[in-house]
């Protein structure tokens, strides 16, 4: 690589031969990294895809990925065909600042506490229908459809029926090829996948003339779902702040980040709770404290999640060590240095949550499960800034964050009150593919603990 003036160049194999990547379906990514951290050090430089990229580790490392202004959002060319090339994760630059605005409209915590009672419907029908009485059940694929159906509902309005079910149907095939080799041929995954998501954009774009009519109809509402509310943002002129274009490739990505991500936090806390009795316990108190305070039948409020401080620190630890995003790329838009070393414009850049995520100076333990890390008592001193990366950070921090955990309490809030659980397979694996997965799709026997919530 390079070098700048006297800069160093960064540490990495001979010559320009590619780097071996681990299989993968194998869960052996995190090794993969350490084993590149312990050869050369926190910054080195590989090939991946055929493009050269520099893999930087550590909290500094993260900082300055997520706040620099120079360095752009990779995706892999398959998902920028999938999802949409006017995407947030595509754009820089005022571009992105505008929609990210838009977006954050909708998710700001204002609009999301009118939203709490009708994930709390969603998640007490998604129950009665697929969990009570049922002897046993696989996990992942329900916890999908159960995140797949609350984004539906709120981000486009769509009730159960036919439309909800077919627009399922599409999203399990966008999701075959978004890392696979864009070579559009018959019966590959990413041929699927276009097909899918042409099948799923002509759904969105037929909800957004819908909505649009309704809106000057005076049926909808900026607060009725985020195509309202994005159909109802103008600049100081009155002119829509988004296309039709715009708007469809944001709903495609969010569908696809909101439902996916959650489902895979929600299916590991399963899996975990299953082998520890006393995390199980004391969440289980905890809600039924909340569920004492309520006449029955009652649902769930802004206020009630707001109590459920065990719980989200379970889940924040559970983010720790099994983050839904394993990392993501980031491209130099000019000559960049960080820490001596010149990063030319063009390269990419590789972060990973796993590196400090189960680096022991920053969580000592880090293969131990202990929510007691996120406590209100811990000093933001024992883990620097940067650190605990599975939301993100700086200008591209996730922007569905709080959804996402309103979305885990209220599902962990009937699950741990209604049913008790085991798991089916002794051997406690997963893979990723490239999200997380475990073994089977997590089967476990299941016995309902009363008739109703």
């Amino acid at each position: 690589m390079p070098a700048g003036q006297g800069s160093p160049g960064v540490p990495g194999p001979a010559g320009d031969r590619p780097e071996p990547r681990p299989p993968p379906r194998a869960n052996t990514a995190e090794q993969w990294i350490q084993s590149r951290v312990d050869r050369y050090g926190p910054v080195s430089k590989l090939s991946l895809f055929g493009i050269p990229t520099v893999l930087l580790t550590g909290a500094k490392a993260n900082k300055f990925l997520f706040f620099n202004p120079a360095l752009a959002s990779q995706q892999p060319r398959s998902a920028q065909r999938i999802i949409g090339e006017r995407n947030i994760l595509e754009l820089m630059g005022e571009d992105h600042k505008r929609i990210r605005g838009a977006l954050l409209e909708f998710l700001k915590p204002d609009m999301l506490r009118l939203y709490v009672g009708k994930i709390d419907g969603e998640v007490r029908r998604h129950l009665d229908e697929h969990w009570a009485g049922r002897r046993t059940v696989t996990v992942m694929p329900l916890m999908k459809r159960l995140t797949f159906d609350i984004i539906s509902l709120l981000l486009f309005g769509l009730e159960r029926g036919a439309v909800r079910d077919a627009l399922a149907g599409d999203f399990n095939h966008v999701m075959d090829g978004m890392w696979a080799v864009p070579v559009d041929l018959p019966f590959t995954p990413f041929r699927r996948s276009l097909k899918a998501s042409a099948s799923a954009r002509r759904v969105l774009a037929r909800i957004t003339r819908e909505t649009k009519a309704k809106l000057e109809r005076g049926e909808a509402s900026r607060s009725s779902d985020l195509i309202a509310c994005l159909l109802s943002l103008t600049d100081d002129i009155g002119a829509r702040l988004l296309s039709d274009k715009e708007i469809v490739d944001n709903a495609m990505l969010s569908l696809i980040a909101g439902h996916d991500t959650s489902s895979i936090l929600l299916t590991f806390l399963i899996r975990h709770l299953a082998n520890d009795p006393d995390t199980l316990a004391a969440m289980v108190k905890e809600h039924e404290e909340i569920a004492k305070s309520k006449g029955d039948g009652e649902a769930l409020t802004w206020e009630d999640l707001a109590k459920m401080k065990l719980t989200w620190r379970a889940a924040q630890e559970m983010l720790r060590l099994v983050p839904p995003v394993f990392g993501t790329f980031r491209r130099a838009t000019e000559d960049i240095e960080f820490e001596g070393y010149v990063i030319p414009k063009g390269w990419q850049l590789l972060w990973t949550a796993a590196a400090t995520h189960m680096d022991g100076s920053i969580f000592p333990d880090p293969d131990k499960f202990n929510p007691s890390r996120f406590g209100e008592n811990q000093s933001a001193s024992v883990a620097p800034p940067c650190s605990f990366v599975a939301f993100g950070g700086g200008l591209r921090i996730c922007a569905g964050m709080e959804f996402a955990r309103i979305e885990t309490l209220v599902a962990l809030h009937y699950l741990v009150r209604r049913f008790r659980w085991k798991l089916c397979c002794k051997e406690n694996t997963f893979v990723r593919d490239p999200a997380p997965s475990p073994l089977h799709g997590l089967p476990i026997q299941l016995e309902d603990k009363v008739a109703s919530p």
